[in-house]
This record gives C-alpha cells, sequence and structure tokens, in this order.
C-alpha cells in the first residue's frame, strides 16, 4: 500500500496486521517508517515508478494515495501488471464523459484506473477533519480568523476513512463502486471552532476573515491562486448550501460516522 505512513494510512496499516493481514507498505525512507512489527517495509517512490516492480511482486489488492505530485500514467499501468484491484483515495469529483478534459488530479488518475482492466473502488472523500489542525496556531490564541464563518461542512474523521478503505480491501462486493464518504453532520467553521474551544478547555472566539484578505494570505502560504481561489468559492457556496452528508460510513460499516466531536477531543493535545 502507499501513504502508509501518513494520517489515514497508518490506520490501514495497523487494522490491516491486526486482522493478520499480510501488509507491504510502500515508503521512501524505510528507516523512519515507525511501523508495526509485522509490516513488510519496502522503499520506493511513486514519482519514478520503475521503483515499484518489486514492491508490487505478488500482491494482489493496492491502496493507492496520491501524494499530489504531477500524475504518471505509467504507475498505473505497473499496478495493473501485478494487482488484481486498486482501491483509489480520490475526492468528492464528477465523473468525467469520455474526452472531458480533468480538471483535478484525481479525476486524471479515476480515469486511468477505470481504463487499465483493473478491478477498483473509488473512496471519494469530501474533506478531513484534520485540516482544522491548520488552526492550531490561532486556537491557542483564542481566535480564529478566517473566511466564511457560516460554512456549513461535513468533515470526516481519518479513521472512518481508514475503517472504509479496510472493509473495501478485504471484503467482497465493492468492485466499480464510487463510495462518497464525509462525516455525519454538516457544521459552520464557526461552529467547529467553539468545539475545538469546548474540546481544549478554552473559549476561542470566531472572527470572519474578508474574502480579499484571506485570498491575498492563503495564495502567500500555499503558492496557488487557482487552488485557493477554487477553495474560496468552495466555503462560500457552503454558506447558502451546506457541504452534503452522505451515510456511506454507515452502509459500508454498519456503525455510523464519528462525529467532529469525537474527532476533536482525540486530537485536544494537537491544539493545546
Amino acid at each position: 500500500m502507499t501513504g502508509a505512513t501518513g494520517t489515514i494510512g497508518r490506520h490501514i496499516v495497523s487494522s490491516l496486521d491486526e486482522a493478520g493481514r499480510r501488509v507491504r507498505a510502500l515508503v521512501r525512507d524505510p528507516a523512519g517508517a515507525a511501523l508495526p512489527e509485522g509490516v513488510e517495509v519496502v522503499r520506493g517512490d511513486l514519482s519514478s515508478p520503475g521503483t515499484l516492480e518489486a514492491a508490487l511482486r505478488d500482491v494482489e489488492s493496492v491502496y493507492l494515495m496520491w501524494p499530489g505530485i504531477a500524475v504518471d500514467p505509467r504507475v498505473v499501468e505497473v499496478i495493473a501488471r501485478h494487482a488484481e484491484r486498486v482501491v483509489y483515495l480520490s475526492t468528492d469529483v464528477a465523473d468525467l464523459a469520455d474526452g472531458e478534459p480533468a480538471t483535478s488530479y484525481h479525476q486524471e488518475i479515476e480515469r486511468l484506473i477505470r481504463k487499465s482492466g483493473l478491478s477498483w473502488t473509488f473512496l471519494r472523500a469530501i474533506d478531513f477533519a484534520t485540516n482544522t489542525l491548520g488552526w492550531a496556531d490561532q486556537v491557542r490564541q483564542g481566535v480564529v480568523r478566517w473566511p466564511y464563518g457560516q460554512a456549513s461542512r461535513s468533515l470526516i474523521h481519518e479513521r472512518d476513512i481508514a475503517d472504509v478503505a479496510v472493509r473495501v480491501l478485504t471484503s467482497p462486493g465493492h468492485d466499480g463502486a464510487r463510495y462518497v464518504i464525509t462525516g455525519p453532520e454538516s457544521i459552520t467553521h464557526a461552529e467547529q471552532v467553539r468545539i475545538i474551544g469546548e474540546a481544549v478547555g478554552r473559549q476561542v472566539r470566531w472572527e470572519d476573515l474578508p474574502v480579499e484578505v484571506a485570498r491575498r494570505q492563503l495564495t502567500a502560504a500555499w503558492g496557488n491562486a487557482a487552488f485557493v481561489d477554487a477553495r474560496l468559492r468552495a466555503w462560500g457556496s457552503f454558506v447558502e448550501s451546506p457541504e452534503r452528508v452522505t451515510d456511506t460510513v454507515e452502509r459500508v460499516l454498519g456503525k455510523p460516522a464519528r462525529t467532529f466531536r469525537s474527532w476533536t477531543e482525540e486530537h485536544a493535545d494537537d491544539f493545546r
């Protein structure tokens, strides 16, 4: 699997290992991976497809997390030569018609996978609760300044993504599925900040940041003006139309998705 040392990947690796499944983890630095003892750790890099051949030998299923680098079709080609199926962590993207240009690397990879001959499942996670860790410094100061305080988001706990991935990797009936996975409720930015404050035992105030100020600050921080504009448009749309909530996690796992409050309680120390 790829992304084994990441926020989601570590949960997937641990769950598969605890269930007695053989796991091979592709990492750039095996010495620093710090994965469970029973996990086979191999060196490789998605930016260098030639390094994947040995890692994929005798592999049946692949969990693929793309790190945001330029898409190289050879990665999917190598996977298709060795594995039978792939579970790809995508995002909430629209399906492409034949010939329609991709607007994101997720769409590019989904299209490559669909044409590869592999059995596949796409996990389209809308957005992660872990992204609110970007507010941690402001939380410590007692006020979060961000645009669109009334934008309602359906953030998902990383462990729910991992649990769905494990279920899909280890059970039949998911081939060709496009699972849009979200948290169980849609909560405004301002309410998220209040809940974080309660988890850390501190009153935290929300302050709406003017959109143009946010655009300048985020472009300077993220270095991608087009991405910033896309994020601002999306957040603005969630003021009038809350981000959608799906029951996919409950349908796949047989239990409700974890709440944002439960996530903040688990991560309270990260905000202190």
